[in-house]
């Protein structure tokens, strides 16, 4: 990766690197880059100054009648593409409208909003930065097929690992398969994927995303985990973006595929995006307290209380998919409960025991998914944690425990006493609509973008509901 000053800094490295494209890449409203390349003769200070146009409409912003919109590069996040057959250089983007004749940032671009969040911490004076550390999980698959028409649904998913590949005599079958929920940190030969994320770890190494480590998980039909490293808000949804894009362009390199689908496959662990967060101001960590819960300071706890209090209505931005509720149920470590606890898997909110040092002191919380949106999801977070500090939103008091028991465990007359995530998009779409003055604050979020979000969610919503769904004939088709 490769920090730019000026357009003069480019033009050297195009030359001296022998460039020969250059590529913007454009976030949209769901989370997907848009992209956009010229020959490198066209890259000059006008690229800068005045922008490339582009329908805004397209991406999910404004309406068609002003969706004229341009994009302009951001110089410092520059790198290399590793799978162009033309060297390219590559570029994230942020969105700009006209304004009385005059460019200004479009308000509701996603990157914009992380910046805004960022300032918004500062300028209440609480600390200089906050820093995302997320854990990415997802399957690696060999085949993925899917069709759904009026008189016919049919969706085909295979991994050469899993279980029902035992008996398979189509092909010189040497076994190594894993069984249902046994995959957790299986070896070689039954990690079939692991030359492949080893490979994908060192591109993202090679290109600005530090990664912690890699390993299985437990869906034994090729679920793994990528940990990164600790980064700030909009750096980290930029290092997201970089390595969904240098992961999935990387397995069919492999001739495989990736899905960050939370629920891909009925019966098994459905793939979530813990997030774990801590605050500094300059060098000194504000999470830790010797004398605190879990030796979580006063100001965490504060955080947390926001957090929990604010789960349900940041879902629409951290759970986004109808998928993303059929990993939220019991039995498959997803959380459901709204509450927090030390080294407890079944709570939305996680406090890690084993991370007892100042500077590693955090809490991870547990629900969101990788279907969102990074920047409006890392920016949703941090101003539900930022509300819970200015409020003193205690855990305790609003009866967010903690819980140091298995929540799944627990009588039904004490589980209920424990408030549920939504159990739908819809569901979360009104919490969000209930409860969105904390997203408002410092003009992070808009009216308007909240407004389009829960009304694209609902839209999907009803769409996936109106569905026959298969299971649907076996249980009713006879009546």
């Amino acid at each position: 990766m490769t920090a730019f000053q000026n357009v003069a800094d480019v033009q050297a490295f195009i030359a001296e690197e022998d460039i020969r494209i250059i590529d913007f890449k454009v976030i949209d409203m769901k989370g997907r880059w848009h992209h956009l390349s010229i020959p490198f003769e066209r890259f000059n200070d006008s690229v800068i100054t005045s922008g490339i146009g582009f329908d805004g409409s397209s991406y999910g912003f404004l309406t068609v009648e002003k969706s004229d919109m341009v994009f302009i590069p951001d110089l410092s996040t520059g790198f290399v593409d590793p799978f162009a057959d033309e060297k390219t250089l590559v570029f994230i983007a942020n969105i700009y409208r006209l304004k009385d004749g005059e460019r200004v940032r479009f308000e509701d671009d996603p990157r914009f909003l992380a910046e805004k969040a960022e300032n918004y911490l500062k300028a209440e004076g609480i600390c200089d930065r906050a820093l995302f550390g997320p854990e990415f999980e997802f399957y690696v698959l060999n085949h993925i097929s899917y069709r759904t028409e009026s008189h016919h649904m049919e969706v085909r998913i295979d991994s050469e690992q899993a279980d029902w590949n035992t008996g398979n005599t189509k092909y010189h079958n040497l076994g190594a398969k894993v069984p249902p929920h046994g995959g957790y940190h299986v070896d070689l030969p039954m990690d079939s994927s692991y030359n492949f994320r080893s490979n994908t770890v060192r591109l993202l190494e090679e290109h600005g995303v530090p990664v912690k480590y890699h390993h299985s998980e437990n869906g034994g039909p090729g679920q793994v985990e990528i940990e990164v490293e600790f980064a700030t808000l909009k750096e980290m949804a930029d290092r997201t973006m970089k390595l969904k894009y240098i992961l999935k362009n990387n397995a069919h390199l492999f001739g495989l595929t990736t899905t960050f689908m939370p629920k891909p496959f009925w019966n098994e662990a459905g793939s979530g995006m813990h997030i774990h967060m801590h605050f500094f101001d300059g060098d000194k960590p504000l999470f830790f307290d010797p004398n605190g819960y879990s030796q979580l300071s006063e100001t965490a706890l504060y955080a947390i209380g926001g957090i929990l209090k604010h789960a349900a209505a940041l879902m629409p931005f951290t759970n986004p998919s109808t998928n993303s509720y059929k990993r939220l149920v019991p039995g498959y470590e997803a959380p459901v409960s709204i509450c927090y606890g030390t080294a407890n898997r079944s709570a939305v909110i996680r406090i890690p025991g084993y991370a007892t040092d100042p500077h590693t002191k955090r809490f991870e919380l547990r629900s969101p998914d990788a279907t969102s949106n990074p920047y409006l999801a890392f920016t949703a977070i941090l101003m539900a944690a930022i509300d819970g500090i200015e409020n003193k939103i205690d855990p305790v008091a609003e009866g967010y425990g903690p819980f140091d028991v298995n929540l799944y465990k627990l009588p039904d007359a004490e589980r209920g006493k424990v408030k549920g995530l939504p159990a739908s998009l819809l569901e979360a779409c009104e919490a969000l609509e209930a409860d969105k003055a904390f997203l408002l604050k410092g003009g992070v979020f808009s009216e308007i973008m909240i407004k389009n979000q829960i009304e694209r969610l609902t839209k999907e919503h009803y769409q996936i509901s109106a569905l026959p769904h298969p299971e649907e004939f076996r249980l009713y088709y006879e009546l």
